[in-house]
């Protein structure tokens, strides 16, 4: 197996010589095999274990155990304790689901304070089976069908050309110890009992289920880059960018032979799981949409807007006071009052020109026409107000209409208020009743503010 390893990181891994490796380790043999084999081929490696306190007393040894052998071996080790069950009750997730999400962040983050370059597991090719059966039962995708990947991001499995057997007979000949976790034998979880009664069926069927099944496992994934490719095609012919959102041509999808497929696979990695609603969304009518854990999918009129859903709590409002010359929240804006001197009717006339005639994102508004503090807040059901150019007030929601904007356009937008009264739909329109007159001695100019 020393060789056999050996050659396999050379050939597919030669980035992991001379980095920092941590290891995670159960305790287990398929961990243990690995740290002694990475251990021998003088990696520079350090020991993760979690400890999570779902087999009592059992647990506890299992910790002692990896401590040990980290300090048999001379290897840097670091072990947690975690209330496994009390986490999935608290996020209303399976035990198992808790355990995984624990561990792996658990392992990103002593990756980022021990300066690590490359995380190490010990899946093996039964481990590889086992998710595609697994999978396979649920429903999935290409992605569930071609296995664990070897390469996730900082994550590298390089023990998956081995058979769980392979690795058996090696730590029997040299008498390797290892911890062998009791509930492996029980059927109670779906892995154990696609382990213990699905694959042993398999392979009286087929006694070289390990090899065919590698061997379908690479045409799938050859299958994989092909659609991938042709996702990637469908993507720049259907979809714009626009701020911080996708923006998909309704239009263009209608044109693919199957735009609910389509659909699965370039928005698959924003979470979504109600597949029939995305694709309805399509066909429905304007303002539907359909949400996933942090992404929000939405049609508006003739196209599908894709944006992420923001986890902090917005706040209502924001005040501007009269000696303030900038904010930066939620919009940046520069705030200059200028003073117009009446020395001349004329001199007056040209200060105004040079001040009134702003574009959409600067405003000039007659000071002496406003109360500090100003305030800023997103508009609300029954806003209303006289659009400069527009004889008559307006509702905002008309506004918007006319303005054709987005829901998402719409969510974003802010307005600058004095009192109770809109001065400015911010980068909109102005309110004709604060607009700068002949009559006007003093202005606030409001344009934005350039980050730097």
């Amino acid at each position: 197996m020393k060789a056999e390893l050996t050659a396999h990181i050379n050939a597919k891994f030669s980035f992991l010589h001379d980095k920092n490796l941590l290891i995670a380790i159960s305790g287990g043999i398929d961990s243990v095999v690995l740290t002694h084999l990475f251990h021998k081929l003088n990696f520079k490696i350090s020991l993760a274990h979690c400890n999570f306190s779902l087999r009592g007393k059992e647990s506890n040894e299992d910790e002692e155990f990896v401590i040990a052998l980290g300090e048999k071996l001379q290897i840097p080790t670091y072990s947690i304790k975690f209330e496994t069950e009390e986490y999935a009750k608290e996020k209303g997730i399976s035990t198992q689901m808790a355990a995984r999400d624990l561990r792996y962040d658990w392992f990103q983050k002593i990756a980022k304070e021990k300066n690590i370059d490359y995380i190490i597991t010990a899946h093996q090719k039964d481990d590889v089976l086992e998710t595609f059966l697994i999978n396979l039962t649920r429903g999935t995708g290409l992605d569930g069908l071609t296995g664990i990947p070897e390469i996730q991001g900082n994550i590298v499995r390089p023990f998956m050309i081995f058979t769980r057997n392979e690795i058996l007979v090696y730590a029997a000949k040299r008498k390797i110890e290892w911890r062998e976790d009791r509930t492996n034998s029980s059927i109670r979880y779906v892995r154990n009992k696609i382990r213990h009664k699905v694959v042993p069926v398999l392979k009286e069927l087929n006694p070289n289920l390990l090899d065919t099944f590698y061997s379908t496992l690479e045409n799938l994934k050859g299958s994989q880059q092909i659609v991938k490719d042709r996702i990637q095609n469908v993507k720049e012919k259907t979809t714009k960018i626009h701020k911080k959102e996708l923006h998909f041509s309704i239009s263009e999808l209608k044109k693919l032979s199957n735009p609910k497929i389509y659909l699965f696979e370039i928005l698959k990695e924003y979470g979504f799981t109600e597949w029939n609603d995305v694709a309805d969304l399509i066909d429905c009518q304007s303002g539907k949409q359909v949400f996933s854990k942090t992404h929000r999918l939405l049609k508006d009129r003739e196209i599908l807007i894709l944006s992420e859903i923001l986890q902090q709590k917005e706040i209502d409002s924001f005040e501007i006071f009269e000696n303030m010359t900038e904010i930066k929240t939620p919009i940046a804006l520069k705030l200059e009052t200028v003073t117009i001197p009446f020395d001349t009717k004329n001199h007056q006339n040209k200060v105004l020109e040079e001040l009134v005639f702003d574009d959409k994102n600067t405003i000039s508004i007659d000071f002496d026409k406003i109360d500090f503090p100003l305030i800023i807040r997103k508009w609300q059901k029954g806003d209303y107000f006289f659009p400069i150019g527009l004889n008559g007030k307006k509702k905002v929601s008309k506004f918007f209409k006319d303005e054709k904007l987005s829901l998402i356009d719409k969510e974003n937008s802010w307005l600058l208020c004095s009192k109770n009264e809109i001065v400015w739909v911010i980068g909109k329109r102005l309110d004709d009743r604060f607009k700068v007159t002949k009559t006007t001695s003093k202005i606030l100019k409001i344009s934005p503010k350039s980050e730097i």
